[in-house]
């Protein structure tokens, strides 16, 4: 039997804590510094109403009870032992420090929680959260999960990201200093990215030496501006085997040591517009090892380091 192609984050996490390991994601009830009408206002471009949070999530229940509940999905669905608390929808650290730090200890109260990973944009770093952050690296298993979605700044000014990559490239060198594990989010196939574009973003996670990376495919979503500019015909999609092909692309010129800690996605279905072949998570998913295995390759087959 072929061995696994790329390093996953679900092994990883097995290894290190001797059993299954699940996220639980949570929403703490911040906003986002891309949305300055508040949580309702529009932010990015692709961004849902819902912040792009999981589906599900108890959004108006105190986080342990939110865990709680979880937890007893995941150990249904998954037989998870251990749990990690995700902040998930919207900017994770867009409060006080006093505040997250009550956030995130509440989380971690939880019985079988060992870790966390806070989501969040460049943006909203300052120093001071970035050394409590620091923090809980030294108190736990922690991860910083930092929404990046692409190194072109033509690409970011057309999502209405509201920051450049040298945003990015000053918080995550800021974060680095720190010790911090850091997950990089991308998109592949916003409008008007070539398949370089594309193999650029590639190279320079690479050059940066990312500890994880979270591949995420463009999906138009209802409630949103880039919803309404698909329905107007203004945006094309990726086909499916157009995306296995870039997402593999992307993979073998990652460092071999880099975690994947997702290959696709698949959004809210009462409110995808497109692409509907996401839905099919699993069969995109076998086709991204099919593709791999075709190829003959590995992760790392073109890192350049």
């Amino acid at each position: 039997m072929r061995r696994k192609a790329f390093r996953l984050y679900s092994t990883h996490l097995k290894q290190r804590f001797d059993g299954r390991v699940h996220k639980i994601s949570v929403d703490a009830g911040f906003g986002c510094p891309n949305r300055a009408g508040g949580r309702d206002a529009h932010g990015c471009l692709f961004c849902d109403p819902g912040g792009s949070g999981a589906v599900g999530i108890e959004r108006n229940e105190p986080i342990a009870v939110q865990i709680e509940r979880g937890k007893e999905l995941m150990r249904r669905k998954y037989r998870a032992k251990w749990f990690i608390a995700y902040f998930q929808p919207f900017s994770n650290t867009f409060a006080p420090v006093e505040v997250l730090r009550d956030c995130y200890d509440q989380a971690l109260a939880v019985a079988d929680v060992v870790g966390l990973a806070v989501g969040t944009r460049p943006d909203c770093l300052p120093l001071k959260t970035l050394d409590l952050l620091a923090e809980y690296d030294q108190r736990t298993y922690f991860w910083l999960e930092l929404g990046l979605q692409s190194m072109h700044d033509k690409s970011l000014n057309f999502i209405q990201r509201g920051h450049d990559y040298q945003c990015f490239l000053d918080s995550y060198q800021a974060a680095r200093e720190r010790g911090l594990r850091i997950c990089v989010h991308l998109i592949l196939g916003l409008p008007g990215e070539s398949r370089e574009d594309i193999l650029a973003t590639a190279e320079e996670m690479a050059r940066l030496k990312v500890d994880g990376v979270k591949l995420h495919l463009l999906h138009i979503l209802e409630g949103t501006p880039l919803g309404d500019l698909y329905k107007q015909g203004q945006i094309e999609m990726l086909e499916m085997q157009e995306y296995v092909e870039l997402a593999v692309d992307f993979v073998e010129r990652l460092p071999p040591e880099t975690l994947i800690q997702r290959l696709t996605g698949d959004g809210p279905r009462d409110i995808l517009l497109a692409p509907l072949w996401s839905m099919n998570k699993w069969e995109v998913l076998n086709a991204i090892d099919a593709e791999l295995e075709r190829r003959g390759s590995v992760q790392g087959d073109r890192y350049r380091g």
